[in-house]
């Protein structure tokens, strides 16, 4: 049995990953996780978050108490937690996820909690574990991992085209990964049965763009405040597949071969010459605009979403309603 660390830290942006991980640590120590207890950080901690994290009980019941998106938590905050942690409690073992964006390769700690002892003492130890979760050459790791584990049987060339498909996101590779199964029966999966899938099931890119090309903003929105009634944020969830398909839309209008449903050749085709190059060049424009505005602090990710909704709403706005220039 492995020994538990005082306490962990748990960096890394993609949600699946990061339990996935919590889960690893604590199946590697079972007698230090009997109770497990979730908290949130963009949540006021309960009293009883405090309780769990200093007091001791009447029996030696191991406790796991575990806080999604710490990164969220207030200066003030993290100082107390430092303070608690300096006396440790051995009933309790806190795991801490940070689940905030990364930049250059780096995880985006908070300032006033990089420097504090707890980090400063976990990372000595060996305590923190970071993943910047998937990226292509990750991802394609990760597609072969999870399709040896579902015994989905994949013809040479498979992997190449749902790496090139599938979102770089841990939650959505798995699911259309058992849908393959499903599909695949006991046969190996076909190139043309991994082509047939949309890069997620639930939030089509292209058809989102398509509805913004036909004037159709209300449904635009609608889909937006689905994900947003998921509890998901869209902002960076959007920005991920944007930058997928304004990609694939440059490679189309190059004449680069670009491996898509065939079903969307066409219409991706006519979307590339009508933005032509200074069209995709604003669309990227408009991405990292959103993406920088948030990292730098100058907008919530709410309003980089509606400015950067308003960006797309004019560039892909239909020729007869847009103004004159």
């Amino acid at each position: 049995m492995t020994t538990r660390p005082g306490f962990s830290f748990c960096i890394c942006p993609d949600g699946k990953l990061l339990r996935q991980q919590v889960e690893e640590l604590l199946a590697a120590c079972p007698e230090a996780g009997r109770e497990r207890h979730v908290f949130w950080g963009d949540e006021e901690l309960p009293q009883k978050f405090w309780e769990i994290l200093t007091l001791q009980g009447l029996f030696s019941n191991a406790r796991a108490l575990v806080l999604r998106n710490a990164h969220a938590l207030p200066a003030d905050v993290w100082k107390r937690l430092s303070a608690a942690l300096s006396r440790p409690n051995p009933q309790t073992w806190p795991l801490f996820c940070l689940e905030g964006p990364w930049e250059k390769g780096q995880p985006k700690i908070p300032a006033h909690l990089a420097k504090l002892a707890c980090y400063t003492f976990a990372d000595s130890k060996g305590w923190v574990w970071r993943s910047p979760g998937l990226d292509p050459r990750s991802l394609r790791r990760h597609i072969q991992t999870r399709a040896k584990a579902l015994g989905l049987n994949m013809e040479p060339g498979c992997v190449d085209i749902l790496a090139e498909t599938l979102l770089p996101d841990a939650a959505a590779v798995d699911a259309e990964l058992s849908k393959l199964r499903l599909l695949a029966g006991d046969a190996p999966l076909s190139q043309d049965q991994a082509r047939s899938i949309s890069p997620t099931s639930e939030f089509n890119v292209f058809s989102f763009l398509r509805q913004l090309q036909s004037g159709q903003a209300a449904s635009v929105w609608k889909s937006i405040l689905a994900e947003q009634a998921k509890g998901e944020e869209p902002l960076f969830y959007l920005l991920a597949m944007l930058q997928r398909e304004a990609r694939q839309l440059w490679q189309v209008l190059s004449g680069e071969p670009v491996r898509m449903n065939p079903s969307d050749q066409q219409a991706k085709q006519q979307t590339a010459s009508r933005l032509g190059v200074a069209g995709l060049a604003k669309l990227w424009d408009a991405m990292h605009t959103a993406e920088l505005s948030v990292k730098s602090g100058r907008r919530s990710p709410g309003q980089a979403l509606d400015a950067l909704m308003g960006d797309l709403t004019l560039l892909f706005a239909p020729a007869q309603r847009r103004s004159p220039r």
